[in-house]
């Protein structure tokens, strides 16, 4: 991990800042994009895993393509060469049923499918690389409240021995 990924001497568990300042993104894009790390975090991974595939050509709108999870998303579709373009398919009350992929990208729709998994699961490290110490370590602080539980009982039983 250190000799191809970390190349300037951080930790591995050192959070990684974006390299894009937040004023010179809301100049450019009319306002600050948002981070998918912490989306990752708050929707959870399955709801941005979903939302990055489920961008489709929308000619109404000023980025060209539109979003099923996200109705008059402001984020373009950055990832449109390799899934390609997306139709949406509606109903008769004009909502989203089924996209059609009509324009493929540079991967098959399963190779698409499986590096939007892995940029949704390297977002949700991102947004939290301490999780990996704290899940492992959890365990450890259970058995040590359980214990000081268990003594603070002791305890107390021979505080009230007198006074029963």
């Amino acid at each position: 991990l250190k000799e191809n990924l970390i190349f300037t001497g951080a930790k591995v568990h050192s959070p990684m800042h974006v390299a894009m300042p937040a004023d010179g993104a809301k100049d450019w894009f009319g306002k600050t994009p948002p981070d998918l790390s912490v989306i990752a975090r708050s929707r959870g991974t399955d709801w941005v895993y979903t939302y990055l595939r489920s961008f489709y050509l929308d000619p109404h709108k000023p980025t060209g393509t539109n979003n099923t999870v996200f109705k008059d998303v402001g984020m373009p579709h950055v990832l449109w060469e390799l899934q390609g373009w997306q139709e949406a398919e509606h109903d008769e009350h004009g909502e989203v049923t089924h996209l059609k992929l009509v324009e493929p990208g540079a991967m098959q729709p399963e190779e698409y499918d499986a590096a939007v998994r892995d940029i949704v699961n390297f977002l949700a490290y991102l947004g939290e690389p301490a999780q990996l110490d704290r899940s492992r370590l959890g365990p450890w602080v259970l058995l040590f409240l359980l214990l000081f539980s268990f003594l603070a009982y002791l305890l107390k039983k021979e505080y009230w021995k007198d006074i029963h």
